[in-house]
């Protein structure tokens, strides 16, 4: 895990945007669409990581104890 996950969800972003224009001129490979598929996945873990240590300090918790969950959990929640 990151050790500021602020930090790490910009450059994730960044590499987001980065693969995206390549997309969109045409000149991505499949490599490219393939961490581009990943990063979506990275994206959502560590937001749900952050959503989660807010809750926990809302509630009195600490939220360094919160932990990152894996790909299945976070991408197979119903909400």
């Amino acid at each position: 895990m990151a050790e500021d996950p602020h930090a790490h969800i910009e450059e994730l972003i960044a590499e987001e945007h980065r693969l995206w224009e390549l997309e969109s001129s045409g000149h991505a490979s499949d490599s490219d669409r393939a961490r581009l598929a990943q990063i979506k996945v990275d994206l959502d873990r560590y937001w749900d990581l952050l959503r989660r240590r807010r809750s926990s300090e809302r509630a009195g918790g600490d939220p360094e104890q919160v932990g990152l969950r894996d790909e299945g959990t976070v991408e197979n929640y119903l909400q």
